[in-house]
């Protein structure tokens, strides 16, 4: 038998270890129940709802298992390690329309600041041929392709309901482009319901956007408001802006069917309209709730302006503005006015026509009354960043036989593809160059 005095001797540093464990035990399920209590008692009833799934606490568990809680990292956060999307579980169709035109400068801001936002995102593009088709090539790069429509444009022939609604004045190419434009936006409307219907899903939501739309910073998930369709404000024209729109799929749709709709505006006895007030006439006279909100985009234009613009007048933002742009005209420049400059010039300019927000320093302006200055390379480099001026480049420096496999490839990426073929696409923009 060991010895009595031994174990009694002993005993009270076992009973002492065995106090310290449980006393341990109990400060850690203390602190466990505090959180939790302080948790519920600061959030919202959807955060405590949410909290009930109990996702795991690092700090606790890294007392449990004997490790280090591990620092936060302090890596800047990319395209390919943003914050998980609220909207990532959604369906979402991005339908781009227009003449490719500096897509060389725009697409790849599409890709960066849109298309990759949304891991659920589909694209559609709708677009008509021409020398600069080819930069479409760019879009080889999209997560998802679901259908590319690039056709011949001929003229739309123009029915007594369209002349009577519609007005040529200030359309560069009368009632015609009106027409050209409202079948671009309606016909990836109806790209999409094909799609829709072959693959038997309804989309939850549908972004549109412009070719020619250089984004500055990413579309965020806080402009998707169920049941109201979001424009920019500015840029009007007495009308919605119309360069820009997202809603869900009901909203959306009306907001796309442009040329459908027409008749119904005819019978409500509206007449000369151009796109920006026709546009807001669909939305009104079908009851859908619109709202407008700063946006990061501007439309990039090789169109030349008289500056300073007057009070009807044109104004071409610099590419370089701090922004939100709108989709106010935009092009590479130096300003040529900036900070107590703009504010006199924006002041006496309509605020319900061409218009844009300019306080605060976020606007400066381009002389824009001639052609684009030397050296518009280098000032949207510097304004892009590494990676999208790289993507410039790499369309300056295709060449045909990379144009064609490429074009080759887009096309096995695409669900659906209805087009020339790539040799063509091609041929013509290197024709041009």
């Amino acid at each position: 038998m060991k010895n009595p005095a031994k174990i009694l001797t002993q005993f009270p540093k076992r009973a002492l270890d065995l106090d310290w464990r449980i006393l341990t035990l109990i400060l850690i399920s203390v602190t466990f129940l505090t959180y939790v209590s302080l948790s519920s008692s600061s959030s919202s009833a959807s955060s405590a709802a949410a909290f009930v799934s109990f996702p795991s606490f690092p700090p606790l568990k890294s007392i449990f298992s004997g490790h280090a809680a591990e620092a936060p990292s302090n890596r800047p956060v990319h395209a390919e390690s943003r914050p998980a999307n609220p909207l990532n579980g959604s369906r979402i169709a991005v339908c781009l329309v227009g003449g490719a035109r500096r897509f060389e400068l725009t697409g790849p801001s599409i890709l960066e600041r849109v298309l990759r936002v949304y891991q659920n995102s589909d694209l559609f593009l709708h677009s008509p041929l021409d020398a600069n088709s080819y930069k479409f090539l760019l879009l080889n790069d999209a997560p998802k392709i679901a259908a590319v429509k690039i056709f011949k444009p001929t003229p739309i022939p123009e029915t007594e309901s369209q002349v009577r609604v519609l007005t040529a004045q200030n359309s560069p190419n009368g009632i015609q482009g009106l027409l050209q434009y409202f079948n671009l936006v309606e016909g990836c409307l109806t790209m999409i319901k094909a799609y829709q219907e072959k693959n038997n899903f309804t989309y939850d939501w549908i972004i549109r956007t412009r070719v020619d739309g250089y984004w500055s910073e990413p579309l965020g998930p806080e402009n998707f408001v169920p049941g109201r369709y979001l424009v920019p404000p500015g840029s009007s024209y007495g009308g919605l802006n119309d360069r820009f729109g997202v809603g869900d799929y009901n909203t959306s749709v009306v907001a796309l069917s442009r040329l459908s709709l027409i008749p119904q505006l005819d019978s409500a006895g509206l007449t000369q309209l151009n796109s920006e007030t026709a546009f807001k006439a669909q939305l009104t006279t079908q009851q859908v709730v619109f709202a407008a909100k700063r946006l990061p985009f501007c439309i990039v234009t090789d169109r030349k302006y008289d500056f300073p613009p007057a009070r009807f007048g044109v104004p071409v933002a610099a590419i370089s503005s701090m922004g939100p742009l709108s989709g106010a005209k935009c092009r590479p420049c130096r300003p040529a006015c900036s900070e107590t400059c703009v504010g006199p010039i924006m002041s006496g300019l309509n605020k319900g026509w061409s218009w844009t927000e300019w306080r605060n320093d976020t606007l400066d302006l381009c002389d824009a009354h001639g052609a684009w200055e030397n050296g518009w390379e280098e000032l949207f480099d510097d304004v892009a960043g590494e990676n999208l001026a790289a993507d410039r480049k790499r369309i300056r420096a295709l060449d045909m036989g990379r144009c064609v496999d490429g074009f080759e490839e887009m096309k096995k990426r695409a669900a659906q593809w209805d087009g020339p073929t790539s040799a063509e696409i091609c041929r013509l923009g290197f024709k041009a160059v």
